[in-house]
């Protein structure tokens, strides 16, 4: 088949609607921000660079992807271990986190990387498990163990920083797998219900007793504002629900149609990573924002499409992980904009302001673009 044959045509559209969308939220955020900066032209730059990464990434088979997993998620732990323990000339602690390097005209975050490294690995881990056992009590606990170990570690490191948001995102991308990788139903559901009553207990704690969590646990004030502006933002305008209420300001003034491009009257700093989506509702009202939300949904039903065509066990572990970080990322920034979720600083895939993020998200899609692309069909089965 030709190379136009076997491209993914419908990704390909869909990243360039994102790009899009990206540049004309952040033209309009870049008018009322504190920062000078050009964020469209800086964002362009990264998907320059993303697209250079895609090209490569298409001309790599999926199973070469399985072979170097362990070496990629190798440099990519030593990253995390290096930025913990870099100086503040390079690794600065910027509100509160020690999460990216800084270098002359670069900012990288680590972790970002690191997500796609796990993917990988974990897809790994579950391909060979499965192929060495049969589904049991005893193996299927052990899978379990692996891949929360695979998982874990650079969770641990990610906390030190620490990044609750990016934690999670690892969290989600392993109940991603334990759930397609054939574990037992019996094992899940009560590690299921612990995790929900452990995380039920967490906020009746910090609503009710946050000395215990400070004391046991080591969780700051600033971590608790974050939960107690959740539950009642206007009460805490002034300090940590000052950005919930400006998001949902501008969310419900947008209404139907929006107020149009370039329309904003609802100042919002730091619009342009973490709040973008509350520009494009204000902007383009509730319509705008659901076709927003479509074109997430579109990506993720290209996704899961990948994923049942594969060729290999591996690929479609790989594009469940992928759906995972995506659909989490979404969720979680769409739903702290709302009110639905507590503030975690993620941002919105492909559209906010992140050279690092905007890098790792182009990297799983690359990945995507690679299975599409060297997908075979057979005459008599696979």
């Amino acid at each position: 088949m030709k190379f136009e044959e076997r491209f993914d045509w419908q990704l390909f559209f869909i990243i360039c609607c994102f790009i899009t969308v990206s540049s004309v939220a952040l033209f309009s955020a870049q008018q009322s921000t504190q920062y000078s900066d050009n964020f469209v032209l800086k964002q362009l730059v990264w998907y320059g660079v993303g697209g250079i990464v895609i090209g490569f990434m298409l001309l790599v088979d999926p199973e070469d992807f399985k072979k170097i997993s362990w070496y990629l998620y190798g440099f990519g732990i030593l990253l995390l271990v290096a930025l913990i323990l870099a100086p503040p000339s390079i690794a600065p602690v910027i509100k509160g986190q020690k999460s990216w390097f800084t270098l002359p005209g670069l900012s990288l975050q680590p972790a970002e990387l690191v997500k796609i490294f796990t993917i990988l690995v974990l897809g790994r881990i579950a391909v060979n498990h499965n192929s060495k056992h049969r589904s049991s009590f005893k193996t299927d606990l052990l899978l379990l163990l692996k891949l929360g170990a695979a998982a874990g570690f650079p969770f641990l490191l990610i906390m030190q920083q620490p990044d609750l948001g990016t934690g999670l995102v690892f969290i989600a991308i392993l109940a991603g797998f334990v759930l397609i990788s054939g574990i037992q139903w019996k094992i899940i559901l009560p590690i299921f219900a612990f995790i929900s009553a452990a995380g039920t207990s967490l906020i009746l704690l910090a609503i009710k007793a946050p000395d215990i969590l400070d004391r046991y646990l080591g969780v700051k004030e600033y971590q608790l504002g974050r939960i107690y502006s959740w539950f009642q933002p206007t009460k805490y305008e002034d300090s940590s629900g000052y950005q919930l209420v400006k998001a949902m300001q501008a969310i419900g003034s947008g209404q139907l149609y929006g107020k149009g491009f370039g329309e904003r009257e609802v100042y919002l700093p730091e619009a342009q990573t973490d709040f973008i989506f509350s520009i494009i509702a204000e902007e383009y009202g509730f319509l705008g924002s659901c076709i927003v939300i479509f074109l997430f949904f579109f990506l993720i039903y290209r996704f899961t499409t990948i994923a049942f065509k594969a060729n290999s066990p591996y690929s479609s572990y790989v594009m469940v992980g992928i759906i995972s970080m995506i659909a989490f990322h979404v969720f979680q920034n769409i739903g702290m904009s709302v009110q639905l979720l507590p503030i975690t600083g993620i941002p919105l895939p492909f559209i906010s302001y992140g050279g690092s993020a905007l890098l790792g998200n182009l990297m799983a899609l690359g990945i995507a673009f690679s299975i599409s692309y060297h997908h075979k069909t057979y005459m008599f089965g696979e």
